[in-house]
């Protein structure tokens, strides 16, 4: 009985812990976000502002 409490317990410890180690995680993430209005906003779409050209045209097709 008293070595299946201390096992309860000590899984118990540990599920707090990793909790508390994800939550760490994502704060960290929140404080180092560059951009304060969207969560999900990557870093590369951030810095990708001008939209995105389409593909230049082939110089086969004799387009100049």
């Amino acid at each position: 009985m008293r070595r299946t409490l201390s096992l309860y317990l000590l899984g118990a410890v540990v599920s707090v812990l990793f909790i508390l180690f994800r939550l760490m995680e994502t704060l960290e993430g929140l404080l180092k976000s560059p951009s304060p209005g969207s969560f999900w906003t990557t870093r590369s779409q951030l810095a990708n502002t001008e939209p995105r050209k389409g593909l230049p045209d082939h110089p086969s097709r004799g387009v100049r």
